[in-house]
């Protein structure tokens, strides 16, 4: 097996299941791969917005304190083996193919016992597990796929820490339609033992689920303290944060990510205080400067100005549009967009309109996707919009109308890849474009497909 034939074996595996929500196929089919997610202790990490960048801070700390930490994460962004990585440093693909093919062979043995075989995420999670147990790792940080309670990352033990992000609405028509509904899904990864850790300026209405779930687990709940967080003077759209007294330079832009940097301080702290493991000052400093995850209001270039995000539901186009506002860019950008059709789209471009003198519209690679004309008709309400044939011509758009409403030249033009694969583009292998174009590179490829948003902004 192949890397390629394993993606394409995973992605054929049902995306949900016929028998509902529910832990035991996940149980069974590490029962059959010989338990790995008992080999090693856990941060497990839930929430509607900023898993990931949390799950990246923790995971980097850990890493610069000198232990062999396991990551995985839901959705990637640039490369399916992304969502596996010890200290950094992603899974290979011979090994990828080697562990998908051990988990199918358990699916197909769990098939001939007459059971259910796993579905693509609970397949997806079971790799990361294996692996991680095999390369001996000290900690797994872990990213839920969706809620918590019966999301498949919940078969482990007790983690050393649940952490908590922001909860919003999404998912509703899995997790519940009120904030209440989905916290108390989301807390369903606390447990007695654990320490949790929950996201300040949490909404009130998913606050109590959450204490209620600490409550019942027997088990003390952190809040940082937003009055010891300052976030310091620097350039518009850098983040030098001081929590406490650790300081560093975030690669994330914005007021939500200081509060992940600080969350991860205090997982750092409890896994100090509580469990006594060693996690030296420089480490925490350190690990949250090299943090990265790529797609999280990230600066491509400044000259002119050309920004990435993957955005996916109104939470996180609130986080973006009061991130621009603070840096002084609203009301004067360009943007390409493209939505999907189970976000709530009226509320996402409410939220990102005061941003932007223009939007031009783009159908993502996704069966869920929104058609551009679809939301160039339903962004019009909102903003001037006009959709596009697609990601490279609404480019050329999003460039000519910013030359033509005298928008910030070009400086230092760069190759832009043309075609639908941003991993081209980051590893040079890209497809020149005319120089005129050359300061719109732009990523085209999963963000649409794993998440519901992506932009690029251009300065005026």
């Amino acid at each position: 097996m192949t890397e390629q034939q394993a993606i394409e074996a995973l992605h054929a595996l049902p995306r949900l299941p016929r028998s509902g929500a529910s832990l035991e196929r996940m149980q069974a089919l590490l029962d059959h791969l010989g338990n790995p997610e008992k080999q090693f202790k856990c941060i497990h990490i839930a929430g509607t917005n900023g898993k990931g960048t949390l799950a990246a801070m923790t995971s980097s700390i850990l890493t610069h304190a000198g232990y062999k930490t396991g990551l995985t994460i839901s959705p990637y962004v640039l490369n399916f083996r992304e969502r596996f990585q010890i200290n950094g440093q992603m899974m290979s693909p011979r090994t990828l193919a080697s562990l998908t093919q051990k988990v199918l062979d358990a699916a197909d043995a769990i098939i001939a016992e007459g059971g259910e075989g796993p579905v693509e995420f609970e397949a997806v999670t079971a790799i990361a597990f294996l692996w991680f147990a095999r390369q001996k790792c000290d900690f797994a940080v872990v990213e839920t796929g969706l809620g918590g309670r019966y999301d498949a990352t919940n078969v482990i033990p007790a983690p050393l820490v649940a952490a908590i992000t922001r909860i919003g609405m999404d998912h509703t028509e899995i997790l519940g339609d009120t904030l209440a509904e989905i916290a108390a899904e989301k807390a369903g990864i606390i447990k007695e033992g654990s320490v949790v850790v929950c996201y300040p300026e949490q909404p009130e209405e998913a606050m109590g689920p959450l204490l209620t779930a600490a409550a019942n687990a027997h088990t003390s709940l952190v809040v940082p303290d937003t009055a010891d967080l300052q976030q310091l003077k620097c350039r518009p759209l850098e983040n030098y944060v001081d929590y406490g007294g650790y300081r560093a330079l975030l690669q994330f832009p914005g007021k939500h990510q200081a509060n992940h940097a600080a969350m991860a301080v205090e997982i750092a702290l409890a896994l100090w205080r509580e469990y006594h493991y060693e996690i030296p000052d420089e480490a925490i400093e350190t690990g949250l400067r090299d943090a990265k995850m790529p797609a999280r209001i990230e600066v491509m270039r400044r000259h002119p100005l050309l920004l990435l995000d993957g955005c996916h539901n109104a939470d996180g186009t609130a986080a973006l549009a009061a991130t621009l506002k603070e840096a002084g860019y609203d009301g004067n950008l360009v943007a390409v967009l493209g939505l999907l059709k189970d976000k709530d789209h009226s509320k996402m471009l409410e939220n990102l309109a005061p941003c932007f003198e223009k939007v031009f519209t783009v159908t993502p690679d996704s069966p869920r996707a929104m058609t551009a004309e679809e939301l160039e008709e339903e962004a019009k309400y909102h903003m001037d919009a006009e959709a596009a044939p697609s990601v490279a011509k609404a480019i050329r758009l999003a460039v000519d109308y910013a030359d033509e409403n005298n928008l910030a030249g070009v400086r230092q033009p760069l190759p832009c890849c043309s075609g639908p694969s941003a991993a081209a583009q980051r590893s040079g292998k890209v497809t020149p474009i005319p120089t005129k174009y050359a300061h719109s590179a732009l990523y085209t490829g999963n963000i649409p497909q794993q998440q519901g948003a992506f932009c690029c902004y251009y300065q005026k």
